[in-house]
């Protein structure tokens, strides 16, 4: 045979081979052509490439092919290619009208799955960065004229005896609790009780208001007074005569002259437990009371974690709300929200009072995770269902997941299953035995731990719906 022969029949073989490669690899383009139909369709929402990546590669591999064969051959090829692209385009069409076909991502280059709609409760959170602190700090005052305590308008004042010498002083670190003397003047001893209003006046039986109120909380939990004796508890801002009997008990157990009237200065009150921290510059055991010197100074032994919160949230966060919050440590503790600010503050701005009525200055401030450090914020106060869990953390950087609201029941798909359509709205994309098909779905609550969206629509528990794969 002569060299030009061989080359012919090489170059012949060559060719045919390249036929051989084009044709295989145009036909699995046509497949995943018609298969990626529906996903072309379907993927009106963000994120679903259409269904024609495979075609592409096929194209280009059929491609590779004619550029191996002979100029001959090239035609053929490109022939070949054309038909077998027409095919799997009808194939695409019949897809779509609801054959039974492969998830529709599956065939686009974009792996998919598929997950079933169910029934479940879901919670709706918000986590935000927040500080833990005591619940407010306390200056106890002498009083100023024996009828009123002076009281500066960024601290709580409460009144003491207003003359005499002092006999008795706690010490420094020392936690005082309800019913138990906080100091003592002329060896009469001075009393605390829990509430948020500063004694200003003499009590006795007939007057009332909130400071009445809360002497009689004091009587009840301290079980000198009954709630049947005192009435119903519409009544307890009244100094009945049930009231005095509670104080004449109380008087004398502390050994004063039993009265049952609580004049000025007998008793302090603070809205919880006092962890003395401090002496007033003048207070020296033996020395004279001088109205209006501060007697000593307390913090509060009760945590309090303080959340600086978006104003566009105050809505959705309410009294009574369960927390979750991380301590330094990893440690989660639960919680409650026992206040949400009505009025919003700039970052510069100091923060509403950590205590109803009795704080010196904020519980902590904290930086809010959806609010700028320029924007405006509303105090929120959580308490801790358990305080000993926040151990002698103070002014600590916690992280605070609140609970703003529960759907029981709902019917519900994974969010990455949420397609946007283009004339607003969402859908779903269903699968199953019927092929596929888009439903229109409403959202409701988002449960942002779990992946889940609560969704109304012509919907049914164990239908699945398409979701992207890993």
């Amino acid at each position: 045979m002569s060299g030009t022969e061989a080359d012919e029949q090489a170059a012949a073989r060559a060719g045919e081979a390249g036929v051989a490669e084009a044709g295989p690899a145009a036909g699995a383009g046509g497949p995943a052509v018609g298969t990626g139909g529906p996903a072309a369709q379907a993927d009106g929402g963000p994120g679903r490439p259409a269904g024609a990546g495979r075609g592409a590669a096929a194209a280009d591999r059929a491609a590779g092919g004619h550029r191996r064969g002979r100029g001959r051959w090239v035609a053929a090829g490109v022939v070949a290619v054309l038909a077998v692209a027409a095919a799997g385009g009808a194939l695409a069409a019949g897809a779509f009208r609801g054959t039974s076909r492969p998830a529709a991502g599956a065939s686009s280059g974009y792996r998919t799955g598929t997950a079933a709609v169910t029934r479940q409760s879901l919670t709706s959170q918000t986590q935000e960065n927040a500080t833990l602190g005591d619940a407010g700090t306390w200056s106890v005052t002498v009083p100023s004229g024996g009828s009123s305590s002076s009281a500066a308008s960024s601290s709580a004042s409460a009144s003491s005896t207003g003359s005499g010498t002092f006999t008795w002083l706690p010490q420094i670190g020392q936690v005082i609790r309800q019913g138990q003397r906080i100091y003592a003047l002329s060896g009469s001893p001075v009393v605390l009780l829990y509430g948020s209003v500063p004694a200003y006046r003499d009590l006795s039986e007939g007057v009332t208001g909130a400071d009445v109120t809360e002497l009689n909380r004091a009587l009840v939990a301290l079980g000198y007074a009954t709630r049947a004796a005192l009435g119903p508890r519409s009544g307890w801002d009244y100094y009945s005569a049930g009231t005095a009997y509670a104080v004449e008990l109380l008087q004398a157990r502390l050994g004063l002259t039993v009265t049952g009237t609580l004049p000025l200065g007998q008793a302090v009150f603070l809205p919880g437990r006092a962890l003395i921290t401090g002496l007033g510059t003048s207070t020296v055991l033996g020395g004279p009371a001088t109205a209006g010197a501060v007697v000593l100074t307390a913090t509060s032994i009760t945590p309090v974690v303080t959340i600086q919160l978006d104003p566009a949230m105050q809505s959705e966060v309410k009294n009574g709300d369960p927390v979750s919050i991380t301590l330094p440590d990893g440690r989660t503790t639960p919680g409650v929200v026992t206040q949400v600010g009505r009025v919003a503050t700039s970052s510069s701005s100091s923060p509403a009072s950590g205590s109803s009525g009795g704080s010196a200055g904020s519980p902590g401030g904290s930086s809010n995770s959806s609010a700028g450090g320029s924007g405006a914020t509303i105090t929120v106060l959580a308490s801790l269902t358990h305080p000993a869990a926040a151990g002698k953390l103070n002014q600590a950087a916690v992280t605070v997941t609140i609970t703003t609201g529960s759907a029981p029941n709902a019917l519900t798909v994974p969010v990455s299953a949420l397609l946007a359509q283009p004339g607003g709205g969402y859908a779903v994309e269903v699968t199953g035995p019927g092929g596929h098909h888009l439903v229109k779905v409403t959202p409701g609550m988002f449960d942002d731990a779990a992946g889940l969206v609560q969704v109304s629509g012509n919907l049914t528990p164990g239908q699945h719906v398409v979701v992207p794969g890993l």
